[in-house]
């Protein structure tokens, strides 16, 4: 059973009886104005349930990265309704987004965002610091998680004596640091070759049964998609498929 991270209660914003995991009601957002607006979503609703990979497919500017962006309480809609984990992500001040932020959700991205002067045992461990957990428990969850990517033995490595398929299983580890109950990920194959691509996102499909959490993830390779529970198509900001 995932540990309740610190953080749940008021700091957390407006709790709702548990359901589906993620909530996504008439999800608009709009940047610039006049005759330069763009209109990234424009009324996009579906739910994630618990314990689900859902994989959102389309074109660059469809607007996968936007939908995970306000899903993940890294930029605030337009108009429409979040609720994660059965929190109104609306709202939350910022207090309550960056504790949203850091212990109920782990975000993967394309470029890996590891901390170079860090080992990947450190990057790993970062997440469990900022929330100043004991240094035994940290070494322990951080070995722990090494192990459940199969790299405990580059633990002492610094990203830049690791692969990107490496780089890219340090940073799923740092994505569960925390116990998450939502794992966001951009492209995360997106800088890797097809056959180290499919091992990451094998790696994904398989945390999400072993660690009981949900994933969100934006990616456009076909290949990958066969591994999701469900695929939403998006196109011009619209969900036109959920298959």
């Amino acid at each position: 059973m995932r540990e309740q991270p610190s953080g749940h209660g008021a700091a957390s914003g407006v709790r709702e009886p548990a359901g589906d995991m993620v909530v996504v009601e008439d999800l608009r957002r709009t940047y610039g104005s006049g005759d330069t607006a763009v209109h990234a979503l424009r009324g996009v609703s579906f739910t994630v349930a618990r314990g689900e990979l859902v994989a959102l497919r389309g074109r660059s500017g469809s607007g996968k990265t936007t939908v995970l962006n306000l899903v993940g309480g890294l930029d605030a809609p337009d108009g429409g309704r979040i609720t994660v984990d059965g929190t109104d992500v609306a709202g939350l001040g910022e207090d309550g987004l960056l504790a949203l932020r850091r212990d109920r959700i782990g975000f993967v991205f394309q470029s890996f965002g590891l901390i170079p002067v860090l080992t990947a045992a450190e990057n790993v461990g970062v997440p469990l610091r900022l929330r100043k957990v004991p240094a035994r428990e940290r070494e322990a969850r951080v070995s722990l998680l090494l192990s459940l990517v199969g790299l405990l033995e580059h633990a002492g490595q610094r990203p830049g004596e690791l692969s990107g398929g490496q780089q890219q299983r340090v940073a799923v580890a740092r994505a569960l640091a925390n116990n998450p109950a939502l794992i966001i990920a951009d492209e995360p194959t997106g800088q890797l070759d097809a056959d180290t691509g499919l091992t990451v996102m094998n790696l994904l499909r398989a945390v999400v049964r072993s660690e009981s959490v949900t994933a969100l993830v934006a990616t456009h390779d076909t290949q990958l998609l066969a591994l999701a529970d469900r695929v939403l198509e998006l196109r011009d900001g619209r969900i036109v498929e959920d298959a």
